[in-house]
């Protein structure tokens, strides 16, 4: 199987209504919803599979979290073979512990992390032997970019790096914006090898935020599916280096997105 440490390979989208939400990303971007585990519950946490399988889940925002005014978002799982002992690796290199290690029952242990920055992700070390292995590259309904605003770029740069073996690629110059520096979670450093991209968190972006983009096949008829959706574009689309095109969108709940594909006739 392949090594999952350090690595994002799982997706969660925390919503004040979660079914409208698997409609509205269903139409856009093709998912399918199951209950976990074939819950019978009122609320159940539905796996939403892509093209290659599943790629993450939906659920309602916990009782407590809602009561702290916790906003519909997407978070992040990275693979971890200890998760008790990367907590505090990662805590003692400049992130923190905001939730401490414990375990799902029938999923794994986790731990909820932010960086130096304060961008929040997770940690998981799933309680299944067979892992799980990452879809091709571009595959339909599954994240081909992982981007970061952060609000500590050096620190976060240094912190991802080192703490997770990431590789640095080029670093493009976005004027004013600052800059933008090229990632690889497999550790490659040619462009083909980039995964993300880190970048100082924009004025319009009220928090430093892990902002995930899903593959959709038609950019632009995704994107007027976001608008009759009900969601919001708030970026786009935009041609990004490789030749493909990306929006940034909120969805009816409010929770911040992106989508990257082709345009017809591009492919």
């Amino acid at each position: 199987m392949t090594d999952l440490n350090g690595k994002f390979f799982w997706y969660e989208l925390m919503t004040s209504d979660p079914q409208a939400a698997i409609a509205f990303y269903g139409d856009i971007v093709g998912w399918t919803a199951q209950p976990f585990g074939g819950e019978r519950t009122d609320d159940p946490y539905q796996v939403v599979s892509g093209s290659a399988g599943p790629m993450g889940g939906i659920m309602s925002i916990p009782a407590e979290a809602k009561d702290r005014g916790m906003s519909p978002w997407w978070g992040g799982y990275v693979g971890s073979a200890d998760v008790d002992a990367d907590a505090k690796r990662l805590a003692g290199a400049g992130g923190s512990v905001k939730r401490a290690p414990e375990d799902i029952p029938g999923v794994g242990r986790f731990a909820v992390m932010s960086d130096p920055g304060g961008a929040a992700f997770m940690l998981l070390k799933g309680s299944s032997p067979d892992g799980m292995e990452p879809a091709p590259p571009m595959a339909n309904g599954h994240v081909g970019w992982h981007e970061l605003y952060s609000g500590a770029f050096d620190a976060d740069l240094a912190f991802y790096t080192g703490q997770f073996g990431w590789a640095k690629g080029e670093a493009m110059d976005m004027g004013e914006m600052g800059s933008y520096q090229l990632v690889s979670q497999t550790g490659g450093t040619d462009f083909q090898s980039m995964t993300g991209g880190i970048m100082a968190r924009p004025p319009e972006v009220p928090v430093p935020v892990w902002l995930f983009y899903f593959v959709v096949p038609d950019i632009d008829i995704a994107t007027e599916k976001v608008k009759a959706g009900g969601g919001t574009v708030l970026n786009g689309p935009m041609e990004v280096p490789g030749g493909a095109w990306i929006i940034q969108a909120t969805d009816p709940q409010g929770a911040m997105f992106a989508l990257v594909g082709m345009r017809s006739g591009t492919a």
